[in-house]
């Protein structure tokens, strides 16, 4: 199979190369596919070069640990370091930097690009997941792949495109997972109960999020506080990660999740859309990502309702649109 990435990818493994000390970064409240690629890059990155300090850094989630160990920020010992950001387009999203004075950053990413810039950025939006374009990396090169590494970046691409079902799944995609498993003899079935797998507490959550869900014109949301949380004994990241089983509901083109997270002083908003395009909306709210799935992370209610207020608008326009042109 030809690789029409492989130019890039030539530069980025140049890049290693030159770099001794190496960090690894992805955005803040990191979803399965920034986790996986980040500790999938590390290890590789560790098993190929055993003489390099590579560090991947951020905040952890314990419901992620089983993908691996996040390292401590010992920044004083990585200065003139080569940063590599995963998942994330622009700098004040990326989790745990604070304080590195990095030499120069690479990405690998697949949101539009936004302001982070390097001597070799590979940001392709046509990827299903940054998983993907990582597993893409490591098979077109001599960095070591091996069961662990490859298992991330499966369930990483399994996350992201929600089991291959959402738009942005290709035959590429497809494509790589099968080199994977093949090449590291991956025995996958097994690995779904990692994503899947939930206490029963999660299952009375949804029921919740389902029989609260607030439906208007075509657009679907719903605010959680801290005491809803403490009830169902659920966290942020487990509210947000849930939205995507609300994506083949007929009465609405858009919706969005509102989360109250007292863990980093913030509301943080989940959005995913059928139609409208809200990376444009939520970049005006402290946010952005792909066109049909975003976040935001906001500090007051006025901004959350003015968001939705927006993501209300964008879904009326979309559907009016649709039908003028039936």
């Amino acid at each position: 199979m030809i690789c029409i990435t492989k130019p890039v990818i030539n530069q980025i493994l140049k890049k290693i190369k030159k770099y001794n000390n190496i960090v690894i970064a992805r955005h803040v409240s990191p979803d399965p596919d920034a986790i996986a690629s980040q500790m999938a890059l590390r290890d590789s990155i560790r098993e190929t070069f055993k003489n390099k300090k590579v560090i991947a850094v951020g905040i952890g989630v314990s419901k992620f640990k089983n993908y691996g160990i996040l390292d401590r920020q010992d920044y004083e010992n990585y200065q003139d370091s080569l940063l590599i950001v995963l998942d994330v387009p622009n700098l004040h999203r990326v989790d745990g930097i604070e304080g590195l004075k990095y030499k120069e950053i690479l990405r690998i990413d697949h949101h539009p690009t936004e302001d982070i810039k390097g001597p070799v950025d590979w940001c392709d939006i046509t990827y299903s997941s940054t998983c993907q374009m990582v597993a893409e990396l490591i098979l077109e090169t001599k960095l070591v792949l091996n069961t662990k590494i490859a298992s991330n970046l499966f369930l990483g691409m399994v996350s992201d495109s929600d089991r291959f079902l959402l738009k942005n799944t290709t035959a590429g995609t497809f494509e790589t997972a099968a080199r994977l498993i093949r090449t590291s003899n991956l025995d996958f079935t097994p690995l779904y109960d990692e994503l899947y797998i939930r206490p029963f507490s999660e299952i009375k959550f949804q029921a919740f999020l389902i029989n609260n869900l607030i439906v208007e014109d075509n657009f679907a949301y719903i605010k959680i506080n801290d005491e809803i949380l403490r009830e169902y004994n659920v966290d942020a990241p487990t509210v947000t990660n849930m939205i995507n089983n609300f994506n083949f509901t007929a009465d609405y083109v858009c919706w969005a999740f509102v989360v109250n997270d007292p863990r980093n002083d913030q509301i943080k908003v989940s959005i995913r859309s059928r139609g409208p395009i809200i990376n444009t909306i939520a970049n005006r709210y402290n946010g952005g990502g792909h066109k049909l799935a975003s976040g935001c992370r906001l500090k007051t209610d006025e901004e959350v309702n003015n968001l939705l207020k927006e993501l209300k608008e964008a879904s009326i326009e979309y559907v009016s649109t649709i039908k003028d042109s039936e």
